[in-house]
């Protein structure tokens, strides 16, 4: 059997934003580095780093 596994970070290839997962939420947040959020440009047209090469499965055969 099969487990999906959701990727927990994320980052815009256009304007740099990155974002974590929250699980409190279940939304996606920006992350905080350095104690500080860095929200990239919030009205980019954001494009995910999650690509083909991600694999969510967990055990798959």
């Amino acid at each position: 059997m099969s487990t999906v596994i959701p990727p927990t970070k994320r980052q815009c290839e256009r304007c740099g934003r990155s974002e974590v997962w929250d699980e409190d939420q279940s939304t996606w947040v920006v992350a905080v580095e350095n104690g500080t959020k860095e929200p990239g440009q919030p009205h980019c047209l954001h494009e995910w780093d999650i690509n083909g090469s991600y694999n969510p499965f967990e055990g798959h055969s």
